[in-house]
């Protein structure tokens, strides 16, 4: 079972990234999530070893998630990726691994179209790093309603998790309800709103807090968790052991009504990176219009 909270390595610095997870497992934390592109696998798993060599935990009490990069896409470039990951993690097998974006790179840098390269021809290809016993679990990330229903359709396979950006600005009902009744677990990633204060400093979210005596960021977080999973990420120890205790508090019927009412549909991490010169990606058919 994944735990409800993830210690979350993007954007994480070199240097610092290693010292948190360390902190983290030490404080209870049993899911890490990391990726190919966020640059730090190795010295997350430095950490790990120490870890489960001091007797931390051991490796089948960690839930580890990471990601595909889209560059690694091709079929017959999945599995040569995900050994290397599995290498730089210190691991034997990933508990889950997901597409990073429903986007495809060359490993040149250039784009192919969905045409050219469909997202179930990849997913096909991590089913088989799960039969062979490299993986437990393969999901998706950022990918649509639609794009879900395309790789259930074309591969017969139900991703096991969506990670998505997810927060009070941004709650995505529509793509939850998809996601609950097609067994498709909901994970949210920039669950404060990625790095800008504007969903901490809110007012219904400080009067909330206020209620439970609880700082914003739990109270966001703890939202998060009644709807499925979070990946939240710090460096900070302190920060850390609240975040952590965020799953102790208990949002009422009140406060989740309150929350809905937030709701602007406004992304903080658009994918307008991938809309570009010689990009067949538009925002158009990267959101399918949701």
């Amino acid at each position: 079972k994944m735990p409800a909270l993830a210690l979350g390595t993007w954007k994480a610095a070199t240097g610092l990234v290693g010292d948190a997870v360390k902190e983290a497992l030490k404080l209870g934390y049993r899911h890490i999530d990391c990726a190919d592109i966020y640059d730090n696998e190795e010295e997350v798993g430095k950490a790990l070893r120490e870890c489960f060599d001091d007797g931390v935990l051991k490796r089948e009490d960690l839930f580890l998630t990471s990601k595909l990069w889209c560059s690694n896409y091709a079929p017959e470039l999945v599995r040569p990726a995900l050994e290397k990951q599995l290498k730089r993690l210190n691991v034997e097998y990933l508990d889950l691994y997901l597409m990073h974006w429903p986007v495809v790179k060359t490993p040149e840098g250039g784009f192919l179209s969905l045409e050219e390269l469909p997202l179930s021809k990849t997913f096909e290809a991590m089913k088989e790093c799960m039969d062979a016993g490299l993986v437990k679990n393969i999901g998706v990330s950022n990918f649509t309603t639609k794009k879900i229903r395309d790789i259930i359709d074309e591969t017969g396979i139900t991703p096991a998790v969506n990670q998505v950006e997810r927060h009070p600005y941004l709650q995505q009902p529509e793509l939850l309800e998809f996601c609950e009744k097609n067994g498709v677990h909901m994970t949210a990633y920039s669950p404060l709103g990625s790095g800008d204060p504007e969903i901490l400093e809110d007012k219904t979210i400080g009067e909330i807090a206020k209620k439970h005596d609880a700082s914003p960021a739990q109270v966001l977080l703890s939202w998060a968790m009644t709807m499925g999973s979070v990946a939240a990420k710090s460096t900070n120890p302190d920060r850390l052991a609240q975040n952590l205790a965020a799953a102790d508090i208990t949002l009422d019927e009140d406060d989740l009504e309150k929350i809905k009412e937030m709701d602007k549909h406004q992304r903080y991490l658009d994918g307008a990176f991938w809309v570009k010169e010689g990009s067949p990606y538009t925002m158009e058919n990267l959101w399918d219009g949701e």
